[in-house]
């Protein structure tokens, strides 16, 4: 087991990665208020997971409520949410109550939003399944709901006791849900981290091919990079806001086609060429980088185009984005492969050309 430690004062917290964690329960234990939790997961991560987890507290006296949601991007909503806090009320769940998230990155952002909000705040572990929500949102603390009208637009920043990545769930990963997740991979090293994209160009097929070994190292160089950013800009007033390369691209797509349609990391990969592609144009990024930018998405079985929505409907979709400020996107664009930066530089028209260009 490797740990890492996200630094927030007297909200710190450990990221543990490692095979079978999930049968030690002594790592949820010293984390725990109060001997008793409740299990929030979905019916396709639940009876694969969810008895081992419960019988390993249960067997330490730990008391145990389980609350299984429907599976899908489509149910992160409020009906969906207020199952979590039915469920809350009806077993009498208090404030000491320690919540777990046990799945992927829906389970996770809903249950941290359960967590902020009810009672006014109840401690929150997460336990990802899936490799986006190991490598990514399951590390930081964002916390949402969608709206029809954008992704994520309705949440709190609230951070875990705990985030306890089992990396044998990932044997049971469908593959389109493993390519995904390789896109928030990738994005680290676009980022800010030049060696890791190389180390992602010479060992992508051992990734692909479920190596425990290039696995374990992925998952720990990527949340190794975002426990960094995020020790620095909690509230993503700076720097954090680069986690986000490709997200406005694709949270429009993810919107524009309809939530569970793509899933978000493929969404993330079209987006994030497209990011790419517009820093070319504004003469910042080599054709070069461009192209392996292209390449390695590609190999990794990622979509390198976006739907054609019509430049219209992205920018209209766009224009929700959480890093619009006083009325003017600002969008994460690169420099250079492990360079990026936050800026308003692109007109409206070279935002609409690159979508132009990069949709099927």
């Amino acid at each position: 087991m490797n740990t890492l430690d996200v630094a927030l004062g007297e909200r710190s917290y450990p990221i543990h990665i490692g095979r079978g964690l999930l049968d030690d329960p002594s790592l949820i234990l010293a984390r725990l208020k109060y001997p008793r939790v409740a299990i929030v997961t979905n019916d396709r991560v639940g009876p694969l997971y969810l008895e081992r987890l419960e019988s390993g507290l249960q067997a330490n006296g730990v008391r145990t409520t389980a609350v299984v949601l429907p599976d899908g991007e489509v149910y992160k909503d409020w009906q969906t949410l207020n199952l979590i806090f039915d469920a809350l009320l009806s077993a009498r769940c208090e404030r000491s109550t320690t919540l777990i998230a046990l799945g992927g990155g829906v389970v996770g952002d809903m249950a941290g939003f359960a967590a902020a909000t009810y009672q006014r705040g109840m401690p929150f572990i997460q336990v990802p399944t899936t490799l986006l929500s190991q490598v990514d949102s399951s590390v930081g603390g964002k916390t949402a709901i969608n709206h029809p009208l954008g992704k994520n637009m309705i949440g709190a920043f609230y951070q875990p006791r705990l985030v306890l990545a089992d990396t044998a769930t990932l044997d049971t990963l469908p593959e389109r849900e493993l390519k995904a997740g390789l896109a928030e991979v990738i994005k680290y090293g676009l980022i800010r981290d030049l060696a890791f994209f190389e180390w992602l160009e010479a060992h992508l097929e051992r990734l692909l091919d479920r190596d425990p070994a290039a696995l374990a190292y992925a998952i720990e160089r990527s949340c190794r990079n975002k426990a960094e950013v995020v020790a620095a800009d909690e509230t993503e007033r700076g720097e954090r806001a680069l986690l986000n390369l490709g997200h406005t691209f694709g949270h429009a797509i993810e919107a524009g086609l309809g939530y569970g349609h793509w899933l978000h990391g493929e969404a993330v990969a079209a987006g994030t060429v497209m990011a790419a592609h517009l820093s070319c144009q504004l003469g910042w990024l080599e054709a070069a980088a461009l192209e392996r930018v292209m390449a390695l998405f590609g190999r990794a079985g990622l979509p390198v185009k976006g739907p054609a929505l019509g430049a219209a409907r992205y920018l209209d979709l766009m224009a929700h984005d959480k890093k619009v400020e006083a009325g003017r996107l600002r969008l994460v664009l690169l420099r250079a492969i492990g360079q990026a930066v936050v800026s308003d530089a692109a007109s409206g028209e070279q935002i609409a050309a690159t979508i132009e260009a990069c949709c099927a």
